[in-house]
């Protein structure tokens, strides 16, 4: 497959790498004050986020395209970055983190089923949940430190989303015509169910980040819909851009 243009997205990976190593971490020291749901929320966040990324690689390495699987080592690395950032967050509220939780079982093993396009549609439905959660997160409490942690998170959550977009549209259009469209279809109603879910099981958390769960549910297919509509057909300015930028306010509404 001809994927081309992923060189940029390893310079900007880059970019974002130095600078955070220019930045730093946050002052861990001041500690972090929430509400015992939301912390449960974080554990499970942080349980999501953990992972070598193995498998995603090296269905990367197998496309044959060099700059993309750099690229795709970069992504993962962000994504370790985000659970030691949740980690410490934790540790700075004296919370532990979880072993394991049986939602990110289960989207492993979905993950794990086909080839890189499956890999990155399920992938796809965590990265779009995310962009919700991390920004009710970084609204909705008062506390600084958990405030600046999940800011920093959405911030590379805001850049995933449009990466994957554009090598998706080049996977789906490997497709027949006929059934790009269905698969989207698909792909919305397995994110509604597993949304729903999220809101069920986070829905305690979500009321105290004042964010109740049919909003997410609704806010959430609201993401979808312009992520199925970057991979099915790319804007000029850039595949995922209108999704990235709903998520990005920091009012409580969205379009």
């Amino acid at each position: 497959m001809r994927t081309g243009g992923f060189a940029k997205w390893t310079r900007r990976f880059e970019d974002e790498r130095e600078s955070r190593r220019a930045l730093g971490d946050p002052d861990w020291g001041q500690g972090a004050t929430l509400h015992p749901a939301v912390w449960a929320g974080i554990q499970r966040f942080q349980v999501g986020e953990d992972g070598d990324g193995a498998n995603l690689v090296g269905k990367a390495d197998e496309a044959g395209d060099a700059d993309y699987a750099r690229a795709v080592r970069l992504f993962v690395a962000e994504e370790q970055n985000h659970a030691r950032l949740l980690a410490r967050l934790l540790s700075a509220g004296g919370i532990p983190t979880l072993n394991g939780h049986w939602t990110d079982t289960v989207f492993v093993r979905l993950r794990r089923l086909m080839g890189l396009r499956m890999e990155l549609l399920v992938l796809m439905i965590a990265e779009v949940v995310a962009l919700r959660y991390y920004r009710a997160l970084r609204d909705g409490t008062d506390d600084p430190l958990t405030a600046d942690v999940a800011g920093r998170i959405l911030s590379d959550e805001q850049r995933h989303v449009p990466f994957h977009c554009e090598r998706l549209h080049a996977s789906v259009a490997e497709l027949p015509r006929a059934t790009r469209r269905p698969v989207m279809a698909l792909w919305r109603l397995l994110l509604l169910a597993v949304c729903l879910v999220v809101a069920a099981d986070h829905g305690p958390a979500l009321r105290r980040l004042s964010v109740g769960r049919l909003r997410f549910v609704a806010d959430v297919m609201a993401l979808s819909s312009a992520v199925v509509s970057a991979v099915l057909v790319p804007r000029p300015d850039g595949p995922g851009t209108s999704a990235t930028r709903a998520a990005s306010p920091r009012t409580p509404s969205m379009p």
